[in-house]
């Protein structure tokens, strides 16, 4: 398992801490990113697209405000979205406590 911060993700405001579950051997060429992401408060991951790869997202704890594709909308813990090939999207955590995720990357 590896854990990384990456500042200003995508564009984003401040920090993004991504704890990586699995690493690219036991992804198998299959996934791009198998991994359980925190936004603190104030943070975000900003928009992004996706090309080859569609990326889900299951939203644990706290709660945010995602751009799917140019919508926004409020996500909370049991939510999930799902950003298909060429389209895009971002997240930012609009609450108090720590947003967390899980994220998947699934090559096409």
């Amino acid at each position: 398992m590896r854990i990384r911060r990456e500042e200003h993700m995508a564009g984003g405001n401040g920090h993004v801490i991504i704890k990586e579950l699995l690493d690219a051997e036991q992804l198998n060429g299959k996934c791009g990113l198998y991994a359980q992401v925190t936004l603190e408060p104030g943070c975000s991951l900003g928009y992004h697209e996706h090309h080859g790869e569609s990326e889900t997202y299951y939203i644990l704890q706290g709660q945010g405000e995602y751009n799917d594709n140019g919508t926004y909308r409020p996500v909370k813990s049991g939510d999930i979205t799902f950003t298909p090939d060429n389209h895009g999207h971002g997240l930012a955590n609009t609450g108090n406590t720590d947003l967390v995720f899980m994220a998947l990357i699934i090559k096409d």
